[in-house]
């Protein structure tokens, strides 16, 4: 059987979307785009179908949970992805948010608003956090429950004060996915062995 390689993205608005579309692209991955949403629209059964028809890995799928407590109908959608047994998780971006609901995950490393790679946690701004090793965020409340390689925290995707913004190459972002590309051996840009026709309606 072969498994899709998946790196998830815990945020799901459209500063997000196309920060992750751009990066993506570059590296010759592909996004789902569909997974935008602010709360998360798709349900895991459907995501997975969609990772399944992309000609392209690694897929970046968003999840969103709109700052729902516990475990919303965006982190229901992450884990069933995650532990589908046709997808393989290179890694998480852990995406920081405001949130004081004492909603956490513990992260390997983060990369703050300036690329630099730390063992403390960084805010929604990407400014480097007092804790090491965990960030607050609103989609994360699963994410250290499963078996993800490399979980890498960061600020807002597409944002921290136009830092991130994909008019300039999404930079931290892209660096934050190197990351992951790097510890996982690669990947990036393998193409299925199939006819890729017809499928860019999973874009």
């Amino acid at each position: 059987m072969e498994k899709r390689r998946v790196i998830l993205v815990t945020d799901g608005d459209e500063f997000a979307c196309r920060a992750i579309e751009q990066v993506a692209a570059e590296i010759g991955g592909r996004c789902i785009s569909r997974s935008q949403g602010n709360p998360t629209k798709l349900s895991g059964e459907q995501l997975v179908e969609l990772i399944l028809q992309t000609p392209h890995d690694p897929v970046f799928v968003m999840f969103d949970d709109c700052g729902a407590l516990g475990e919303g109908a965006g982190e229901q959608a992450l884990r069933y992805v995650a532990t589908h047994e046709q997808i393989e998780v290179l890694g998480a971006l852990a995406v920081a948010s405001n949130t004081h609901q004492h909603e956490w995950t513990k992260v390997h490393v983060s990369i703050d608003r300036d690329g630099v790679i730390t063992e403390y946690g960084v805010d929604k701004e990407g400014v480097r956090d007092l804790e090491i090793g965990r960030i607050n965020g609103d989609t994360v409340y699963c994410l250290d429950q499963l078996n993800i390689p490399l979980i890498v925290g960061i600020g807002d995707i597409g944002k921290m004060g136009y830092r991130d913004h994909a008019k300039y190459g999404a930079p931290i972002t892209r660096k934050a996915v190197e990351l992951i590309l790097e510890r996982s051996g690669g990947h990036a840009g393998k193409r299925k062995e199939t006819d890729s026709a017809d499928r860019e309606e999973a874009r």
